[in-house]
Formats: structure tokens, C-alpha cells, sequence
């Protein structure tokens, strides 16, 4: 029975870190549309988030077999909470990025306020943070988990830094307020996007050490 009860456990992680690298892959998807106006991906991205859907259902419904048929305690157990926990953060990480291509596909209709650099620039750190954020899941690696949450502090300043400036554009202008606020949602979303792989990665500390206060930021 230890036998196939890893076996379970190892194919929940797997298709959890599947999931994961299927949103990660929203992400290039939505920087198209946003910053090279290629709207013509915007159902792509859509079919995509639909994969996410359904991993997610097939997941938990596995996650709950594997309670019921195994009754797994300790480290098993808490694998199997990291999971269930992780998947609503980790779907809706792709509605955020749907919301992103949405968007970018609407700003597209006219010319832009400006480069939106910054919003790149979230997107390029989104992106290294799933990365560090599955190394840390499939490695055990509370330093790349530690590394991830860094890497979010940069996503929040850059957030915030692209609010101060839209702020400006509207004071200055009251015909940028219609696009500024649609920019102001775009950087919402991908902030949502770093919060929730935040989530994820202080869950780490618990699954590994059981310990529930895990100090993994450096």
C-alpha cells in the first residue's frame, strides 16, 4: 500500500506542477496581446485558462480519493493539503492573466498612453517567479521558495510604481483617465498574479519542515 500511495502522491504533484507550468505558459500569451497588440491570441489564451479549469477539478477529485482511499497522516497528509490549498490560487492566477489579454486587447483599439515598460517588466518577473516557484516544489528548495518571494517585493514596487505614474497622466490630462484605468487594472492583475504565487510558496515551509511558522525570505 506505501508503494502505491506514493505513486498517488506523485502524480498529484506532478499534475499540480503541470498546472503551474500551464498558467506560466498564459503569461507570454498575455504580454503578446499587451505589448505588441497581437489580439489574435486572446482566444488562445482563453482555450488555454480552460486547461487550467479542468486540471484543477481533476486534481482535487484526486486529492479526495487519495484521502479516502489512503488515509495518509504527517508529511503525506500535509502534500496532499499543500495541493488542494495551491490549486484555487494557482486557477486564479490564469483568470488574472485572461484579465491582462482582455485588456491589452481593449487598450490595443487605440494608441497607447505610453511604452509600458513596467508592465514588461512585471511580466518578465511573473514569469522567473513560477519558475523558482515549481524548482522549489520539485526540488524541496526553501531557498528558491525564499528566492520567489523576492522576487514578488519587486513585482509589488513595480506595481506601485506604475500607479504613482498613471496617477500623474490622468492629473495631467483628463482625456488618459479611460485608458490609465485600464493600465491601473492590467498592473492589479499581475500584482493578483504575484500575490497568489505567494500564497503557494509560504505553504512550502509546512509541507517540508511541519513546522506552520516558516521564515524562508533571506
Amino acid at each position: 500500500m506505501r508503494e502505491v500511495l506514493e505513486q498517488d502522491l506523485q502524480k498529484v504533484l506532478s499534475d499540480a506542477l503541470e498546472m503551474l507550468g500551464t498558467v506560466e505558459r498564459m503569461l507570454p500569451m498575455a504580454a503578446d496581446v499587451l505589448l505588441h497588440q497581437n489580439v489574435k491570441r486572446l482566444p488562445e489564451i482563453r482555450a488555454v485558462d480552460r486547461e487550467v479549469d479542468a486540471l484543477e477539478s481533476r486534481i482535487e477529485a484526486e486529492c479526495l480519493r487519495i484521502i479516502a482511499l489512503h488515509q495518509p497522516v504527517a508529511r503525506d497528509l500535509r502534500l496532499v493539503a499543500l495541493v488542494l490549498k495551491s490549486l484555487s490560487d494557482i486557477e486564479r492566477m490564469g483568470d488574472y492573466a485572461v484579465h491582462v489579454a482582455a485588456d491589452g486587447a481593449e487598450l490595443a483599439q487605440a494608441a497607447p498612453l505610453k511604452r509600458y515598460v513596467n508592465l514588461g517588466r512585471m511580466l518578465e518577473r511573473l514569469q522567473e517567479m513560477s519558475g523558482h516557484l515549481r524548482a522549489a516544489i520539485t526540488e524541496r528548495d526553501l531557498t528558491k521558495a525564499g528566492e520567489a518571494l523576492q522576487m514578488d517585493d519587486e513585482v509589488d514596487d513595480l506595481y506601485e510604481q506604475i500607479q504613482r505614474e498613471l496617477v500623474t497622466y490622468m492629473l495631467e490630462d483628463p482625456r488618459n483617465i479611460s485608458k490609465s484605468l485600464t493600465l491601473m487594472r492590467v498592473g492589479r492583475s499581475l500584482e493578483r498574479i504575484g500575490d497568489h504565487m505567494e500564497n503557494v510558496a509560504e505553504r512550502l515551509p509546512y509541507w517540508l519542515t511541519g513546522q506552520r511558522e516558516g521564515q524562508i525570505r533571506h
